[in-house]
């Protein structure tokens, strides 16, 4: 099956997680039956300087981020570091993350939510 980029739903999620602005959703799933059961979440998601998702915790399920694009300041369960383009973070269940791009330009990710 193949899904062209123009077939994938885009939503507008405004102060995510109680974060700031609006962030951007490219969804590759149509439902968490692509994923065999096996998560939630397949997301570009993309980040306009000063908004951010806001720090949540994980129960039941993992999420990870792949940064495209940019610089943004990720709170990895509590602590902040900043991630750049080719960096990986994992939030397993349990922890908590947040996401916030502080720069002047667009921040790029892939996310997936995967079920323990």
């Amino acid at each position: 099956m193949i899904r062209p980029a123009n077939e994938c739903e885009v939503e507008y999620r405004e102060k995510m997680r109680d974060g700031d602005g609006v962030v951007k959703l490219t969804n590759f799933i149509v439902s968490p039956d692509e994923l065999a059961g096996k998560g939630r979440l397949f997301s570009r998601i993309t980040l306009e300087p000063g908004c951010s998702i806001g720090y949540h915790t994980h129960e039941g399920d993992r999420e990870l981020f792949y940064i495209l694009s940019g610089e943004a300041e990720y709170s990895d369960n509590g602590e902040v570091r900043t991630v750049r383009a080719g960096d990986v973070t994992i939030c397993p269940a349990g922890t908590g993350h947040g996401i916030a791009n502080r720069g002047s330009g667009v921040v790029e990710l892939i996310a997936v939510i995967a079920y323990e």
